[in-house]
């Protein structure tokens, strides 16, 4: 799959990379450049799967529930379900409904989903290939796209529900809540907000004391090689939420960043000055692993470069901001304070 020049609006960034594994890992803390003080090397991974819930809810339809573009959506049916993102694919299945979802995005590569016929990668819809499956409901975000593939699947009848994206953890239960409301099982969805919320009070829990109170400062940078494509994050990266939630501090947000992504300088690396680096794993692999990253310009004059300190998780759940959220934190949480 070609992968994009430059990424637009963060979640649609997302659902267009494609996620091989679940594999949240920390790439070459250490070596000769490495301070005394540094963290030891940490491995965090986990299976890349959901946890649907059991026993697996009936959906209560009809209902009439509000797409984020203002339509009133009508659901009569769940039995065949079309989400349009790997993010919403992994909600419906967690809420117990994966029997029922008959296609994926192409970043839809959890266990559950895996084998399901491809029919977009992010924000390029097949209106085609998700017809032929006929839906009786298609989940989309308001990045999903082009509009025209949205208008055609609209116009054929189709139930078609438009979700906000998400950028916060404050989008988790959101979320959760909207896709539960659109599939007639109200009750099952609040019981995988309670869930994902107390995993993830859980997950935080393991963040360190600090008597000195400093906080890990940490970097988000987007990562394409192949496309000369080198971004510093933003305050609308996405990635705030996340870091703030393990307790460290988003370099870019806090350097006035305003903006989603920047390109890189060696003076914007400079005065964010981060302690650590995060990536997404496959853009970490497209610019030649630590070794090449250090080599863009100004990485290795940061504390984070001399240290070869940098935070991987994998592109397709990093920013997801759903019920495997807590395993995104777990894995900053670990890698950040040293904890294997």
């Amino acid at each position: 799959m070609p992968t994009p020049a430059a990424p637009p609006r963060f979640p649609r960034l997302v659902t267009a990379l494609a996620a091989l594994a679940l594999t949240l890992a920390v790439t070459g803390c250490g070596g000769a450049a490495t301070r005394a003080n540094s963290p030891a090397p940490t491995v965090s991974s986990v299976p890349d799967r959901v946890e649907p819930l059991t026993p697996a809810p009936a959906p209560a339809l009809p209902v009439t529930v509000t797409s984020a573009d203002g339509t009133e959506v009508t659901v009569t049916s769940a039995e065949r379900v079309i989400p349009l993102t790997g993010s919403l694919n992994e909600i419906v299945q967690t809420l117990g409904l994966g029997d029922r979802v008959v296609a994926r995005d192409i970043t839809a590569t959890f266990e559950q989903a895996a084998k399901l016929p491809v029919v977009t990668r992010g924000h390029d819809v097949s209106a085609e290939s998700v017809l032929s499956l006929r839906p009786t409901l298609v989940l989309a975000e308001t990045t999903s796209g082009p509009a025209e593939a949205i208008r055609q699947i609209r116009d054929a009848g189709i139930p078609l529900l438009v979700i906000a994206p998400a950028k916060s953890l404050d989008d988790v239960p959101k979320r959760i809540e909207t896709v539960a409301g659109a599939l007639g099982v109200r009750d099952a969805g609040a019981r995988l907000k309670q869930r994902t919320a107390e995993r993830i009070a859980a997950a935080r829990k393991d963040i360190p004391g600090d008597t000195s109170g400093k906080k890990p400062r940490v970097a988000f940078l987007y990562l394409r090689g192949s496309a000369s494509v080198y971004l510093l994050g933003g305050s609308d990266s996405g990635a705030a939420s996340l870091l703030e939630a393990a307790g460290a501090v988003d370099t870019g947000k806090e350097s006035g960043l305003g903006k989603d992504f920047t390109p890189i300088t060696s003076e914007a690396l400079a005065a964010a000055a981060p302690d650590a680096i995060l990536v997404m794993s496959k853009g970490l692999e497209s610019v030649g692993g630590l070794d090449g990253l250090v080599k863009i310009p100004g990485v290795a004059q940061t504390p984070a470069g001399m240290d070869r300190r940098v935070v991987s998780v994998d592109d397709g759940v990093l920013l997801n901001y759903g019920p495997r959220t807590d395993q995104v934190l777990t894995s900053l949480i670990d890698q950040l304070y040293g904890k294997a």
